[in-house]
C-alpha cells in the first residue's frame, strides 16, 4: 500500500466511525520517544520517518506537524504523498491542536487512540477541544483494522544488568522507590515507563532497537511487586531470581483487568503526565497524583556509574579514532558513503569490551546533510564523502557499563572564512558551559543561554535543545534534565550533583553544511552551594575550523587542557599506529 492507499484505508474506517479528525502520535503505550515497530503507527500511515511528530487526518486534509529537526527531512519524505508539512516553530507548542480548531466546526468528532497519549495530554486536548463545541473521544484506535501487515509485540528475552555495573541491587532499588510512596501514603506505584522499569528492577532487553529495554508494566506494593511481561520473555533463572525478591509476573495484557481490581480503599501513586489515558482510567484505587520516583532517581548517578561512564567513554573513543583514522585514510583513494562510514564506526565500537548496540542510529551528513539535524543515512538514500567538505558524525554506542553520545564535525580542506566564523562560535558556546559555575537550584534554562550566547551576538540560532540527559546503559534521551529554551520539564529542571547530560550546540546552514559539538558532562560539587561540570567525553575537537582570533586565551586554555585529558587518559588504550593519529588530532592550538 502507498502512503494515499494507507489514508483512504484509515479515511473509511473515520467515515463509519463518524470522527472528523483522528490524531496519531509518535508514541507507544509507555510513551517512549523510540518505538518498537508495532507502534510506529505515525510512520506508516504517513511515510515520515522522523522520531518526533504528530499526524492529523480530516476527510479532506492530512499533515504532519515537527519540529525545527526535521524540517528538511520532513518536506522530503511527504513530497510524494498527500500529506503536507506543518512547521513547528517551537516543539512544545500546541500546533495542531489550534489547527483543529481553527479548521473544525461545533458538533464535530476528534478522536485518539488513548493508549498513545498520557491521560494529562487527553485531559488538555478534551479541555481545548470541548471550550469549541468539539466532540473529543479517547477509545478510537484506527491503525489496528487497517495495518493489515502490522509487526507483532515484540517478545524478546530480558537479561540481568549486573549490580557490579548499576552500583546498587533490585532490592535497594526497590527499597527507594518505596520510600517514595511513603512519602506519598500510596500502597502501590504503577511503572509505565520502559527504562524506570528497567532501572527499577536491573534489569535490561533488546524490544525497541539502540535502547536496551523490555516492554512490560510494574507495579511496586508495599511488600511485593508485579511486572506484566509475558513469561516466555523471562529465562527461567531470572524467573527464579525475580520470585525470591517478592516479584511475581503476570501476562503483559493484564494489567488492566489487574488494576480494575485493585480494591477502592487502597491508594495508588501514578504519574497522569506519563501514564496513558487508557490505563489511568482502569485503576479503580484511589489515584495519587505524583512524580514517577525511578525517573528522578535514576537521573542522579552513583559513584559505580560514573566510574564505569567514565571507562566506557575512553574506550568509545578507542573504536572511535580507529573509524575515523580509517576514514581519513581510506579517502586518499577513493570516497565513502556516509551509510557505510556508519557502519563502520558500530563495527569499531563493537569490537569494545562489553559493547552491545549502539545508542541511536548514526547521524552523518555530509555537506548540506549535515544541516538536516537528525539526518540518517541508509545504503539505499545517502550520499558520498569525498576527500573536501565539511563533515558532521553524531553517533553513540551501548556498553553494559555505559551509554556514550558524541558529535564532533571536521573539515577536509581549508574551510572558508564563513565555516570558521559558525564552527568557532558552536565551540564557544560549547566551552562556555562545559565551564559553568552555578548556585544550586539553577535550571536548564537557565544555562542554555550558555551555549547560545555567542551565536546571538551574531544574529544566529539553533532550533533544537543544547543538550539532554543521558542513561547508564539505559536511553540516550532521559528525562527529566537537559538544556533548553522556554518552558519544559527538561528546561525547568534543576540541575543536581550526578546528572549526567549532553552538551551539544550547533549552527545549520540549509543546502550547505552543520555544526554540531558535543560532549557528555556529569554535574559534580563545586565550593558549598555551587556546582560545576566534569566533561566525561574524551575525543579530539577539529581545530583547522577554529578562528583563534575569536577565542579567549581561557577558552584555548580549556581546549589545550581538554586535549591534553584525552590524549593522557585515551592513548594507553591504543596500538601505536592510533597512538599517534590521537597526538597529532591533540596537539595545542
Amino acid at each position: 500500500m502507498t502512503v494515499n492507499d494507507r489514508l483512504t484505508a484509515l479515511r473509511g474506517w473515520m467515515r463509519e466511525e463518524k470522527i472528523d479528525a483522528y490524531i496519531i502520535p509518535s508514541s507507544d503505550p509507555h510513551q517512549s520517544e523510540y518505538v518498537a515497530e508495532h507502534w510506529k503507527s505515525r510512520e506508516w500511515i504517513s511515510g515520515f520517518t522522523g522520531s518526533a511528530g504528530t499526524v492529523v487526518v480530516t476527510v479532506d486534509y492530512a499533515g504532519v506537524w515537527t519540529d525545527s529537526r526535521y524540517f528538511l527531512q520532513g518536506e522530503m519524505e511527504t513530497a510524494s504523498s498527500e500529506f503536507e508539512l506543518q512547521k513547528m516553530h517551537n516543539q512544545f507548542g500546541n500546533y495542531y491542536r489550534d489547527w483543529i480548531i481553527d479548521n473544525l466546526s461545533s458538533g464535530q468528532t476528534v478522536a485518539v487512540d488513548g493508549q498513545l497519549f498520557s491521560n494529562g495530554q487527553c485531559d488538555m486536548l478534551k479541555k481545548a477541544f470541548v471550550s469549541e463545541g468539539l466532540k473529543f473521544r479517547i477509545d478510537a484506535d484506527g491503525i489496528s483494522p487497517t495495518w493489515t501487515n502490522r509487526a507483532a509485540i515484540p517478545m524478546n528475552e530480558i537479561y540481568v544488568h549486573d549490580a557490579k555495573y548499576a552500583g546498587k541491587t533490585r532490592t535497594e532499588r526497590l527499597n527507594e522507590v518505596r520510600a517514595k510512596m511513603v512519602e506519598q501514603k500510596a500502597d502501590h506505584h504503577l511503572t509505565t515507563t520502559l527504562d524506570d522499569i528497567g532501572w527499577t528492577l536491573n534489569i535490561r532487553g533488546t524490544d525497541i532497537d539502540f535502547n536496551p529495554v523490555a516492554v512490560c508494566y510494574l507495579v511496586v506494593s508495599k511488600t511485593y511487586s508485579t511486572l506484566f511481561i509475558d513469561k516466555v520473555k523471562v529465562p527461567v533463572a531470572i524467573q527464579n531470581e525475580l520470585k525470591a525478591d517478592n516479584i511475581y509476573l503476570r501476562p503483559y495484557a493484564e494489567i488492566v483487568a489487574y488494576l480494575n481490581q485493585l480494591p477502592e480503599i487502597d491508594t495508588l501513586l501514578v504519574d497522569p503526565l506519563i501514564c496513558n489515558a487508557y490505563l489511568y482510567r482502569a485503576i479503580n484505587a484511589k489515584k495519587v497524583n505524583g512524580n514517577t520516583p525511578a525517573k528522578y532517581l535514576k537521573a542522579i548517578k552513583n559513584s559505580t556509574e560514573i566510574a564505569h561512564s567514565k571507562s566506557s567513554q575512553i574506550k568509545d573513543s578507542v573504536g572511535m579514532a580507529k573509524a575515523w583514522k580509517w576514514l581519513e585514510d581510506t579517502l586518499k583513494s577513493r570516497n565513502v558513503s556516509e551509510a557505510e562510514f556508519a557502519d563502520k564506526l558500530a563495527e569499531c565500537r563493537g569490537h569494545q569490551a562489553h559493547y552491545k548496540s549502539e545508542s541511536f542510529p548514526a547521524i552523518i551528513g555530509y555537506k548540506g546533510n549535515g544541516a538536516i539535524i537528525h539526518y540518517h543515512p541508509t545504503h539505499d538514500a545517502c550520499h558520498d564523502i569525498k576527500n573536501n567538505g565539511m563533515l558532521l558524525c553524531d553517533s553513540g554506542g551501548q556498553y553494559l557499563d555505559g551509554t556514550t553520545d558524541i558529535t564532533r564535525t571536521v573539515s577536509f580542506t581549508d574551510p572558508t572564512d564563513q565555516q570558521k566564523l559558525h564552527y568557532t562560535l558552536v565551540l564557544k558556546g560549547m566551552i562556555g558551559l562545559s565551564m559553568a559555575k552555578f548556585p544550586i537550584g539553577t535550571q536548564g534554562n537557565q544555562l542554555d543561554t550558555l551555549a547560545r550566547m555567542h551565536l546571538w551576538q551574531h544574529g544566529l540560532n539553533y532550533g533544537h535543545g543544547t543538550g539532554h540527559g543521558v542513561g547508564f546503559f539505559m536511553n540516550v534521551h532521559e528525562p527529566p534534565q537537559g538544556f533548553a529554551p522556554g518552558n519544559s520539564i527538561r528546561s525547568n529542571t534543576k540541575h543536581d550533583a550526578g546528572m549526567l547530560s549532553s552538551n551539544e550546540p550547533g549552527y545549520y546552514l540549509e543546502g550547505e553544511y552543520g555544526i554540531r559539538i558535543e560532549n557528555l558532562m556529569v554535574v559534580v560539587e563545586d565550593k558549598e552551594g555551587w556546582l560545576k561540570f566534569d566533561t566525561i567525553t574524551l575525543f579530539p575537537i577539529a581545530t583547522n575550523l577554529i578562528d583563534m582570533d575569536f577565542m579567549t586565551t581561557t577558552e584555548t586554555q580549556w581546549l589545550n587542557d581538554y586535549h591534553q585529558e584525552t590524549y593522557d587518559k585515551v592513548s594507553p588504550q591504543m596500538d601505536e599506529e592510533h597512538r599517534l593519529w590521537l597526538k597529532e588530532k591533540c596537539r595545542a592550538v
